[in-house]
């Protein structure tokens, strides 16, 4: 199950990357339309400001057993028991913008999120 997990993740990766390059050039206001308003903004020393999104992730590993052949007379051996559970992580979203002319920030650049971000 473990590495079914892993496959999709990294089959996936790039997702949110890709997902992100599509605001490049376009007001900061288009991605607050589709996620609302940031966690939080920095003012960078070069006049661009950092636009901050903050989401918690989580998944559900259900509790597997594998079995891996009997013995004479039926009983279970190289039995594995996982006993699953969630798993939470924060993700951190960041768009870069530079001030344009209509007083708002213009998508420059992006911070590419951490590989379970993606």
């Amino acid at each position: 199950m473990i590495r079914l997990v892993f496959a999709v993740t990294f089959m996936l990766a790039g997702c949110a990357s890709q997902v992100m390059q599509g605001y490049i050039g376009k007001d900061v206001t288009e991605v607050m339309m589709d996620y609302g308003r940031p966690s939080g903004a920095i003012d960078l020393p070069d006049g661009r400001r950092a636009f901050i999104w903050q989401k918690t992730e989580s998944m559900m590993m259900p509790a597997t057993t594998n079995y891996s052949g009997y013995e004479t007379g039926g009983y279970i051996t190289g039995m594995a028991t996982t006993t699953g559970g969630i798993s939470e992580w924060e993700c951190v979203y960041t768009f870069i913008g530079q001030k344009n002319g209509a007083g708002s920030y213009t998508i420059v650049d992006f911070r590419k999120p951490k590989l379970e971000c993606e």
